[in-house]
């Protein structure tokens, strides 16, 4: 979340070390909670002051014998004096975080002003979070999740809080017996309609190892090894700290394969690989898929939509319920209903990394279970993308200077330009058009006709479900930061209403506020049908969704009713479109905690009521003499 308004002057918090500019609006409650719980760590006024009476021990020391992808560690630790609950246990990786490794950066003034630590933890907790007496006994033990993510860790025992740390001892080294394997499969959709692209993260650059995947029909024996190309990104390529400077964390490689010329609506094994100079493969974990129906194929369809996800860690680290405290039911109710749905669009604002990298390979991590069963197409918030003076469209700095790179290099989307990051998709008797709202949509730009493209060429006797997707709202919210502004969108976010009814757009999916609501069809603030619960017969207007409950904390609704709004929630949850045939759709609106539909419609239409006239009468063909 946080909104692209311009701060005011006395709303700016300014941390010079960092080349960091954060904000809180007066209008916006949540900002200064959606910055990373990391970023309370004040790095730059850590000192090293090490004391032998301190101890910390981790236990074990190896993980993954059975290549298991995560495991927990017991950190056990003891302060003989002066302990306090404000101590803290940091989680680094890699294990050598001291300020000898230190790289300096490009764009930090002078030395002085480098952090004495070379990282941010990837995670932490306070030593008496499991150990409530531990400020009378100075002992204490901690559970800490940990997931291969290419490199050893150790901990760090702090005095001082986050705000002032000092470190006190470091433990042992604790490592996975194959840090270097495949980890993290996600699947999207290709180019083609029956094309499936896999994608990996790795520590095997192609000059060691070649990436490959073997994959064919589940219950046959055929099977056909593809090739994958390898793309990675430094510190370079980001556009500011903390993403440039304590954020940074090598991200390894990441790996991307086509399986084409699939057979419609069939299920297939595949799994990943690296074939080294020896000959020998290191593989990664298997799986499966069904391929994408024909297009027009009147089968059951079954589409997932939210925004704004985020990340938690299951062993309670780092705070994240402050502000994230939904992702991890949206993920398991998700995963527990996962034959029950074909694709997932997570709409914007993903895993809210804010300039620390190794919060990426938490989120991959934590989505696996999802996307590495469904195509998992994603879009781009603010979040992702928004940097000063890097070519966003807002000039704010809510990407923690990532400037949208991770994003787009982890999640291979069939964007024609990785930069613009929108694109269209289809899935059967879907068409999808993504937008980024990061980037000027209005008309007459590059964006705008991309939409009238996508818009105009679905074939509506094939697809007669035509979907809209972006992550800031460009059509009706009720979210409190929006109606104060009196648009209740994002300004000129309304522009598009002309395509959206030119082509009979059938249903608008926002993110970027944290609830639900959806509209009734609407045309220029005007709701054109008293229908709520089912619509039938000639498209009216288009329906507006917001479904931006994904996990982070929840947005507050303008304290009053507008007509237009059919339906709301405050709280956490997601949308399920499942189209039946051609001319039967549902919306199900369910809440992450169960599962459970709390709001559903139905639209019932022919494809030739598509085709006629709105009754706006704005869109009929002239009548001529001829005629």
């Amino acid at each position: 979340m946080c909104r692209g308004m311009k701060p005011f002057v006395d709303d700016v918090i300014v941390d010079v070390e960092f080349e960091s500019f954060y904000w809180i609006s007066r209008n916006c409650s949540l900002c200064a909670l959606s910055r990373s719980p990391l970023a309370r760590i004040a790095l730059h006024r850590s000192r090293i002051l090490l004391d032998d009476s301190v101890s910390l021990k981790a236990s074990p020391e190896v993980l993954g014998f059975q290549n298991e992808g995560a495991e927990d560690v017991t950190v056990t630790f003891r302060r003989p004096s002066g302990a306090e609950n404000t101590d803290w246990i940091g989680v680094f990786s890699p294990a050598d975080f001291s300020a000898s490794t230190c790289t300096e950066p490009s764009g930090v003034p002078n030395k002085d002003q480098f952090p004495k630590l070379c990282t941010a933890p990837v995670k932490y907790k306070y030593a008496n979070y499991s150990t409530p007496d531990y400020v009378h006994t100075g002992e204490g033990s901690l559970r800490f999740r940990l997931i291969s993510m290419r490199a050893d860790y150790s901990f760090g025992f702090f005095e001082g809080d986050v705000s002032n740390p000092v470190l006190l001892a470091v433990s042992n080294a604790v490592k996975f017996t194959s840090p270097k394997a495949p980890r993290f499969l996600r699947l999207a959709n290709g180019f083609e309609w029956n094309e499936i692209t896999v994608t990996w993260t790795s520590d095997y650059g192609e000059d060691e190892a070649l990436p490959l995947v073997k994959w064919g029909l589940l219950n046959e024996d055929d099977r056909t090894l593809s090739p994958a190309g390898t793309v990675t990104y430094t510190r370079d390529d980001m556009c500011g700290a903390p993403a440039s400077t304590v954020g940074w964390r090598d991200p390894g490689y990441i790996h991307t394969a086509s399986l084409q010329e699939l057979w419609p609506n069939r299920k297939y094994f595949y799994q990943v690989a690296h074939m080294l100079s020896s000959g020998s493969y290191i593989w990664g974990k298997p799986s499966s898929f069904k391929s994408p129906p024909f297009p027009g194929q009147d089968s059951l369809q079954r589409v997932i939509i939210f925004g704004d996800m985020g990340k938690a860690e299951r062993d309670g680290s780092n705070e994240y319920s402050m502000y994230q405290p939904g992702c991890l039911n949206t993920t398991d109710t998700l995963a527990s209903d996962i034959d029950n749905y074909d694709i997932i669009f997570l709409n914007g604002d993903l895993a809210y990394a804010n300039g620390y990298n190794a919060q990426w390979d938490q989120f991959l991590e934590q989505v696996e279970s999802l996307s590495s069963k469904v195509p998992f197409m994603v879009t781009s918030g603010n979040h992702e993308r928004d940097w000063p003076y890097s070519g966003s469209f807002y000039n704010n700095s809510d990407s923690g200077g990532e400037c949208g790179v991770p994003a787009q290099t982890l999640f291979n989307m069939p964007a024609v330009n990785r930069e613009k990051y929108w694109y269209q998709t289809d899935w059967g008797l879907f068409r999808f058009c993504i937008a980024n709202t990061e980037e000027d949509w209005r008309e007459g730009t590059e964006q705008w006709k991309f939409l009238e493209q996508c818009f105009s060429s679905a074939d509506r006797q094939k697809q007669p479900w035509l979907i809209f997707i972006a992550h800031r709202v460009l059509g009706y919210s009720s979210g409190d930061f929006y109606a104060t502004t009196g648009a209740f969108a994002e300004p000129m976010g309304r522009d598009l209403q002309t395509l959206w009814q030119k082509y009979k757009v059938d249903l608008a999916f926002y993110g970027h506020v944290h609830n639900y609501e959806r509209s009734c069809p609407i045309y220029e603030n005007i709701c054109v049908s008293q229908e709520k619960d089912h619509y039938s017969g000639q498209f009216n207007a288009t329906i507006h969704v917001v479904a931006g409950g994904g996990g982070a904390g929840l947005a507050l609704f303008a304290p009053f009713n507008t007509t237009w709004s059919y339906f709301k929630d405050y709280d956490f949850g997601f949308t399920k479109l499942t189209a039946f045939n051609r001319s039967s759709l549902l919306l199900e609106y369910k809440r992450s905690s169960d599962g459970l539909v709390y709001d559903k419609f139905w639209i019932t239409r022919q494809y030739r009521d598509v085709l006629g006239c709105d009754k706006t009468k704005l869109f009929c063909p002239s009548l001529t003499i001829a005629s």
